[in-house]
């Protein structure tokens, strides 16, 4: 894509990661599990490179100073956020976002309250079972507190992290089917993962993912699917750690994403409205995925709310992206005009 030949003003994008995730200039000469480690990065960097923009990387790790510095000098139009995390802490990305707010710098993706509700995903789910959008019931067994379940989550359940993302701590053992597996399995987040557990009712059918881009008006992808092509006899298709990121085992068991097909009558056009809404119950912007289970009744629950998600040339949101007729580059570019159109509170008189 030419930014010249399209038409696009040339911007100081300053792109914003983890330290240990700033990318080379060229793929050449690294392997493909060095290149899976930051491809996210190379591919937004080179992608908005081959727009034309005056792009500079800046890796973040537990400091806000060297952004402070970057924008002050440097004084880019758009910060292009890609942490996940700071200080180590996946919880602490939305206070970055805030301190870009508080320094007056238009950012891409989510605003901070946005990523705060979606990140906590016990409120999250409160916030959506208040406007009645159907999820799997659940509870959270806080850390030092005793594990005893309510009589109304009925088995099979799945114990997951409250606040961690990109499927952490998820395995098959995560779902469990009694009490003594229960109390095991919530001891072991608290244990490895250091956060409250989070445990909801084992939804079995069809795993779907809807992309959303916008701030007030809003545009979703085509719908998408995980198919579990392979799997073992007994295994729970769902999205496990392994599922996600390991590529031997996703080769070995069929495990791949592709358009939702054959869907229940009215799920096509229900999903769309349902990820609008919530979308917009959770004040979110810039973009996100929304994930469901569809069970055999065609009936569609919300799992999870994803602000930012993975952008990597090839992943689901950028594979749904050009389903619809929107190539990766200029998806990046959609995400640059959101972030500088988004209007936040700094920007309007009172």
């Amino acid at each position: 894509m030419n930014k010249r030949r399209r038409g696009l003003a040339k911007k100081r994008v300053l792109v914003l990661m983890h330290e240990a995730l700033v990318p080379p200039e060229s793929l050449e000469g690294h392997s493909e599990k060095e290149v899976a480690e930051w491809k996210t990065e190379f591919d937004v960097v080179a992608g908005l490179n081959n727009l034309g923009h005056e792009v500079r990387p800046l890796g973040v790790a537990s400091e806000l100073g060297p952004i402070r510095e970057a924008i002050e000098q440097w004084k880019p139009h758009a910060a292009f956020n890609l942490l996940e995390e700071f200080h180590g802490v996946t919880l602490y990305d939305q206070h970055v976002v805030s301190f870009l707010e508080l320094m007056q710098q238009p950012y891409t993706g989510c605003n901070p309250r946005g990523l705060m509700l979606a990140h906590d995903k016990a409120l999250c789910k409160k916030i959506l079972s208040y406007h009645r959008v159907s999820a799997p019931d659940f509870a959270v067994f806080p850390k030092g507190k005793k594990i005893k379940r309510s009589k109304r989550l009925k088995f099979p359940l799945l114990v997951k992290s409250a606040t961690e993302e990109a499927s952490l701590g998820i395995s098959q053992a995560s779902i469990v089917s009694s009490d003594e597996k229960l109390a095991d399995r919530v001891a072991f987040i608290h244990e490895h993962l250091g956060s409250d557990a989070l445990v909801e009712e084992y939804i079995e059918g069809r795993e779907l993912y809807v992309g959303v881009m916008g701030n007030a008006r809003l545009t979703t992808f085509p719908i998408w699917e995980m198919i579990f092509a392979n799997m073992p006899e007994g295994a729970a298709h769902i999205a496990t750690a392994k599922v996600k990121w390991d590529t031997k085992y996703q080769k070995k068991h069929g495990i791949a994403t592709s358009a939702a097909e054959n869907l229940p009558d009215g799920v096509a056009e229900l999903l769309p409205r349902l990820c609008k809404r919530v979308y917009r119950i959770l004040g979110l912007s810039g973009y996100a995925r929304l994930d469901f289970r569809l069970n055999e009744e065609g009936k569609p629950y919300l799992l999870e709310v994803n602000p930012n998600p993975n952008l990597a040339y090839g992943e689901d949101f950028s594979e749904s992206a050009e389903r619809a007729g929107i190539s990766y580059e200029e998806l990046l570019q959609r995400i640059l005009n959101l972030a500088l159109s988004y209007k936040a509170h700094w920007m309007m008189s009172y």
